[in-house]
């Protein structure tokens, strides 16, 4: 039996229907069980960042098995996060992938407490707050290794009383300037492709709390 080439292999995995850019109800649900996952979600990372990789690459990258890469790869693409590049490959064997940079968001009080979709958003929560806290920890641990310019981050924190309507300002002005930022960076990364450039990642947090709370 002949080999199936490169664009045929993944068919099986590929999204039934083009995935919302921003998912709402079970997508978002399908979204959030595909990503938050610390394998997938370092997966993800580097093909959005990095740009489109073999599966032993990834596999030699993240110092794991070829089978379990493509494990994890499959259900991604089930919800459009990653898609397969077989224009890369240089023969039947290789399989190539890139990432699609995609929005998530969502709100626990969407859902209610104790149902399937409610634990998934909560598990997400705390997944995504575990693997932010271990990427801060490791540019902690290995910022001395930059270069000068590289080796500032940015804390700070502000504890102020507010009302429900400030609070959802801030979070709007936050999600706003985030954006901005991130829809001028890509541009000029197109438009100055030479120019030096590290992954950087912004993470904010708001929420009320009490005084002395920790």
């Amino acid at each position: 039996m002949p080999r199936k080439t490169a664009a045929e292999r993944h068919t099986d995995s590929a999204p039934a229907d083009e995935p919302p850019e921003l998912p709402a109800g079970a997508a978002l649900i399908d979204a959030l069980l595909a990503l938050h996952n610390p394998v997938r979600r370092r997966i993800y990372e580097i093909l959005t960042n990095d740009g489109p990789a073999t599966v032993g690459q990834l596999a030699s990258r993240l110092d794991i098995a070829v089978g379990s890469v493509s494990h994890h790869l499959k259900p991604m693409h089930k919800v459009g996060f990653i898609e397969p590049a077989p224009g890369l490959a240089r023969d039947t064997r290789e399989s190539w992938w890139r990432g699609k940079n995609r929005r998530l968001s969502w709100s626990n009080e969407d859902y209610v407490d104790g149902s399937f979709a409610r634990q998934v958003a909560d598990a997400a929560e705390r997944a995504n707050l575990e693997y932010l806290n271990a990427a801060t920890v490791q540019w902690m641990r290995t910022r001395d290794e930059l270069p000068p310019q590289w080796r500032e981050g940015l804390a700070t924190d502000t504890f102020v009383p507010a009302t429900p309507d400030q609070l959802e300002d801030l979070k709007q002005r936050v999600n706003t300037l985030s954006d901005e930022w991130s829809r001028e960076v890509r541009a000029d990364a197109g438009a100055h492709p030479d120019a030096e450039r590290r992954p950087v990642r912004f993470i904010a947090r708001v929420f009320p709390s009490e005084p002395g709370a920790v």
